[in-house]
């Protein structure tokens, strides 16, 4: 089941500084952002890949289903990190136009790691 992480946030006059390496539960294999969002994206879960989502900027929703569980998740700031198991649906959409959504992935793009179909309502 998916879940937060609050990560970690120093702020002194100068702004603020999250960091989120020694925060996630696996190791960084893959890193990408998403954004100029036109549609709905994602729509598919994984065999062994652990992912960690992160708003940078702007806003989003993602959508999970473990297979028992439905929940929807608003990404708003920065510092508030999702973290999607393998074996959680998802789909990511309601982006603000100026959103950016960083994507820290357990492992490296695998196509044979990607399930397309979604569990059974």
């Amino acid at each position: 089941m998916a879940y937060w992480i609050d990560l970690p946030t120093v702020q002194d006059p100068r702004g603020s500084l999250t960091i989120a390496d020694d925060a996630l539960p696996f190791p960084i294999k893959r890193v990408y952002y998403i954004y100029g969002v036109t549609q709905k994206r994602g729509g598919h879960r994984h065999h062994r890949t652990i992912q960690a989502l992160i708003c940078v900027k702007g806003s989003c929703e993602v959508y999970t289903h473990n297979g028992q569980t439905e929940t929807t998740y608003r990404l708003d700031h920065p510092s508030k990190c999702l973290l999607v198991e393998p074996q959680d649906w998802h789909t990511m959409d309601q982006f603000s136009a100026d959103a950016i959504l960083l994507v820290i992935s357990s492992e490296h793009y695998d196509r044979s790691d990607y399930i397309d179909e979604p569990y059974p309502r």
